[in-house]
């Protein structure tokens, strides 16, 4: 697997959108991921890992502490990635279960009602076909 693009929102310590273009790095060997400590490193890691199997890149962190604490309400979380597999292009986009605020309403006290974002997956395969529900494309990036 040979990544391409990654996109990630509200994700990490990063409160919002982040691009990478892999593509400009070339398409043969190896890549070096280096910087000092807090740069981002990681979450670099955990936006491929979180795209492709809904978890974080290690195990001191999970899904639900994905949403970055330093995003603005409105501000969506996902993770975008396109990737190279045996030559083919394929794209997923995820996102974790995270509160935002309601897009209708507000309490009798005038603030923000929030709401449960679910947990959502897309994968767009090589021939077009979109897979979706979180559950179901891990199981097809698994197999």
């Amino acid at each position: 697997m040979r990544p391409l693009t990654l996109t990630f929102s509200a994700f990490g310590p990063y409160a919002d959108e982040q691009s990478l273009d892999f593509r400009k790095l070339g398409q043969k060997g190896t890549y070096l991921i280096t910087g000092d400590t807090g740069a981002g490193k990681t979450t670099i890691f955990d936006a491929i890992i979180f795209a492709l199997y809904g978890e974080a890149s290690g195990t001191n962190r999970d899904a639900s502490m994905m949403r970055s604490k330093y995003a603005d309400e409105d501000t969506p979380t996902f993770v975008d990635l396109t990737f190279l597999y045996s030559g083919k292009e394929y794209r997923i986009r995820r996102n974790p279960e995270y509160l935002r605020p309601k897009k209708r309403g507000k309490k009798t006290d005038g603030s923000v009602e929030l709401t449960k974002e679910r947990a959502e997956a897309e994968l767009t395969m090589p021939d077009g076909e979109v897979i979706t529900g979180a559950k179901v494309v891990t199981e097809r990036v698994e197999t």
